[in-house]
């Protein structure tokens, strides 16, 4: 799978599981996105796809790799929808 495809597959989650927050924009905790059968489903790598999506400025969150467990209440911000 191309990486802008999955970027896609994975703003058509956030928006899914997330919700807006007081400025307007999607968030989605990252325990929640990690722990939904349905993402685990779509990405093999949803770390490495949230990273991507950084570097493309697609979403925002605090850190450079979020790992399960450590960092389960982080918010990912989607910038662009």
């Amino acid at each position: 799978m191309n990486v802008t495809h999955e970027i896609q597959l994975l703003v058509q989650e956030i928006n899914r599981l997330g919700s807006k927050n007081a400025d307007g924009q999607t968030s989605v905790k990252f325990g929640v996105l990690f722990n939904d059968d349905q993402c685990a489903n779509i990405f093999e790598a949803l770390v490495g796809t949230l990273k991507a999506a950084k570097k493309k400025k697609v979403v925002n969150f605090q850190g450079e790799l979020l790992l399960q467990g450590v960092h389960d209440n982080v918010d990912i911000i989607l910038l662009q929808e």
